[in-house]
């Protein structure tokens, strides 16, 4: 299936719309009425032209996949799962079930969002400290060393040059990182995607375990919510593909299914996979035997999200007092560089 655009609503409004669909069809609402009403209280304009237009599409086809289909603005994911939804009469317990995937979703977003932007800001005020205090303080420095003394002794002029050397070499090196971030973050949004994401996993192992996670929170809260609305387990594996940025996760999805059409089972096929932890492929096959896997894969794609949450947490707290400890070395070797010299000058007064 062909991506038809690309999300350019976020997950928190997805959320909030999956939600208030679900709430009207529970209500018992028609839903083009309902529509109708969310679209007339909408604060922001382009909203309510939003929702304006899936309401007249409602209206005029009675379908709210029709609406949404060729507007452009939705995921294909949520598209789909609506299709679905409307074909099997179980609308209302998939917007439910998307309305939790996207909250979830969006919380993830969230964390990552977090855990890239403020070592960014922490690097550029890094580099923004140090150019300060080496292209400025440090000249005026040096002139008041000068007035002071006639200028340094070989021990003195040493020491500054030292601390001086230090301060551009952490100041290159700080520059030529928050560069590569940069770089990788306009690359992410390329058709270099997927070679760049591969190239992360394998220079930075912790990014590689995350991802891991992510695919596996994500796989879980679909899977869980497509077979507790009752969806075939071949429809939801295939509408899983769809939520999955990383390649070799898509992969896996693709493995199970063809172990799954030649007879293996599906707690077997998961393993086989290795998509989850030992222990958990352990209670998919318990939730297998007893009917219940809906139920587990809810609650793994919980856990999996607190663990991801946990690791994006723990690379901050790596990345947060490495860039402090830079900082206060170079700062420490500019200020060791002035003050010492100007302690000798003063002492020989």
């Amino acid at each position: 299936m062909e991506k038809k655009s690309t999300q350019k609503i976020s997950s928190a409004e997805l959320s909030t719309f999956c939600g208030q669909v679900a709430l009207i069809l529970e209500a018992g609402l028609p839903l083009y009425d309902g529509m109708e009403t969310l679209a007339g209280t909408q604060s922001s304009g382009e909203n309510r032209e939003l929702y304006a237009t899936v309401s007249k599409g409602v209206t005029e086809t009675g379908s709210l996949y029709e609406a949404l289909k060729d507007d452009g603005h939705w995921p294909e994911y949520l598209v789909e799962m609506i299709r679905i939804g409307e074909q099997s009469g179980q609308l209302e317990k998939v917007m439910r079930g998307l309305e939790v995937y996207y909250a979830r979703e969006e919380r993830i977003r969230t964390s990552i969002v977090s855990a890239v932007t403020y070592p960014l800001v922490l690097g550029v005020m890094l580099a923004a400290i140090v150019l300060i205090l080496l292209w400025r303080v440090l000249p005026v420095f040096n002139r008041v060393l000068d007035s002071m003394g006639g200028g340094l002794s070989e021990s003195g002029s040493r020491l500054m040059s030292i601390g001086s050397t230090v301060g551009w070499i952490v100041l290159a090196l700080v520059i030529l990182l928050v560069a590569a971030v940069v770089v990788t973050l306009v690359l992410l949004r390329t058709k270099k995607r997927d070679a760049v994401l591969e190239l992360l996993q394998k220079i930075f192992p912790p990014y590689g375990d995350l991802t891991r996670r992510l695919s596996a929170s994500r796989v879980a809260s679909v899977l869980s919510m497509m077979l507790s609305s009752g969806f075939p387990m071949d429809d939801a594996l295939e509408m899983t593909s769809h939520v999955l940025t990383d390649e070799k996760a898509q992969k896996k999805i693709l493995q199970i299914r063809e172990n799954m059409e030649s007879g293996v089972g599906f707690a077997d096929a998961m393993a086989k996979a290795d998509l989850f932890d030992e222990l958990h492929e352990r209670m998919i096959s318990m939730g297998s035997a007893t009917g219940k896997e809906d139920e587990v894969l809810g609650k793994l794609a919980e856990l999996y999200e607190e663990q991801a949450e946990e690791k994006i947490d723990r690379i901050i707290s790596i990345i947060e007092p490495t860039l402090v400890a830079l900082l206060s070395i170079v700062i420490g070797a500019v200020l060791l560089a002035v003050m010492l010299p100007m302690a000798g000058i003063l002492s020989s007064l």
